[in-house]
């Protein structure tokens, strides 16, 4: 086993998880953002089709299209997945999405012509920026636009630009959330790739050591208020957290075949990357979805891809929050976490 060929690098002494989602063959990946009313979206292309499933585990969702992604509906295959901010304004994106793949002639081919198929998840970004200025039309086409199938950069931008984590102490003490990638080659040709815009009510662990990266902050830099406790306290914990406004979104994509119970069972087990790294998670006031998509080709057990969408999804979530950047008065990590 070994991690993609993507250089390693480092912020404020922490290296980067390596890789990007587009290390799966057959997969692109486009960013498009408004830098000025930080809000963005992100679109994961497969131009041939990929079987895809859905999990979602919070509870203040927004999405489009997951119900096609159950076993027993119709579609076999989608075509992209569309994740974006704006809360549910943003699902208007989804629509430049499938505009741009049905200029490439990309799509299931219905008879009288091609429908693109691009299920599609938001996350609540409205408080950060510019509220009236929501990902649409237009910004999901130059997302699909700017789709590559090289590394892809991170933090703010696309989905994660208007991102923030540790809300459960009230919007004063949140911290900037991002955009994240990483991905892991695996004996005999399979690969497992994640993409994740952390948008979380609670904290983001490192997912091997367990420290806290970014979370409510004290007054001090590099010091956190811890959740359990300080929640513990509350009579409403989440009393001063508005409902929906929060939500972590990702997608995970391989090269496996398999079928679409199958992928619906990884994308189940990769929610488990998000409890490693975020806590609390998957509460009332977080949409928390994961897609899992393969463009197929290899023959694998989904236990271990299942198994390592979860570890590559925690890396993700560990990329996304070192490689944000201070924006809209909210602090980074790389500004806040003291470094050695």
């Amino acid at each position: 086993m070994k991690h993609s060929d993507s250089a390693l690098h480092h912020v404020g002494g922490k290296e980067f998880y390596p890789g990007c989602i587009t290390d799966v063959p057959g997969i692109k990946l486009g960013n498009a953002q408004d830098d000025a009313a930080l809000t963005g979206c992100t679109v994961i292309i497969a131009e041939e089709g990929a079987v895809c499933g859905v999990d979602v585990r919070g509870s203040a969702p927004g999405t489009r299209e997951t119900e096609l992604l159950h076993p027993t509906a119709l579609v076999q295959h989608i075509h992209a997945l569309c994740l974006s901010g704006g809360s549910a304004f943003g699902l208007e994106a989804s629509h430049g999405v499938m505009r741009y793949l049905k200029e490439q002639g990309i799509g299931m081919d219905v008879g009288v012509g091609k429908v693109p198929i691009v299920p599609s998840a938001i996350l609540f970004d409205l408080g950060l920026g510019d509220p009236h200025v929501t990902p649409n039309a237009a910004m999901g086409y130059a997302a699909a636009r700017n789709a590559i199938a090289t590394a892809c950069p991170q933090g703010n931008i696309g989905a994660g630009m208007g991102a923030t984590v540790g809300k459960y102490a009230g919007p004063d003490r949140v911290m900037k959330g991002g955009f994240g990638t990483a991905s892991v080659q695996l004996p005999g040709g399979l690969v497992v790739g994640a993409a994740v815009a952390v948008n979380a009510i609670g904290e983001v662990r490192d997912p091997k050591t367990g420290t806290t990266l970014a979370g409510a902050r004290q007054e001090d830099a590099g010091s956190f208020i811890d959740p359990l406790s300080f929640l513990t306290q509350m009579a409403n914990p989440f009393g001063h957290t508005r409902p929906g406004t929060n939500t972590t979104i990702a997608a995970i994509a391989c090269n496996g075949d398999l079928t679409k119970t199958e992928m619906s069972k990884v994308a189940q087990m990769a929610h488990n990357g998000l409890a490693r790294t975020i806590y609390p998670v998957h509460t009332m006031y977080d949409g928390d979805t994961v897609f899992a998509m393969t463009t197929g080709g290899i023959a694998a057990s989904v236990d271990l891809i299942g198994i390592w969408a979860a570890e590559v999804l925690g890396y993700a979530v560990h990329n996304a929050i070192i490689a944000a950047e201070s924006a809209g008065g909210v602090p980074a990590w790389r500004d806040w976490q003291p470094h050695s």
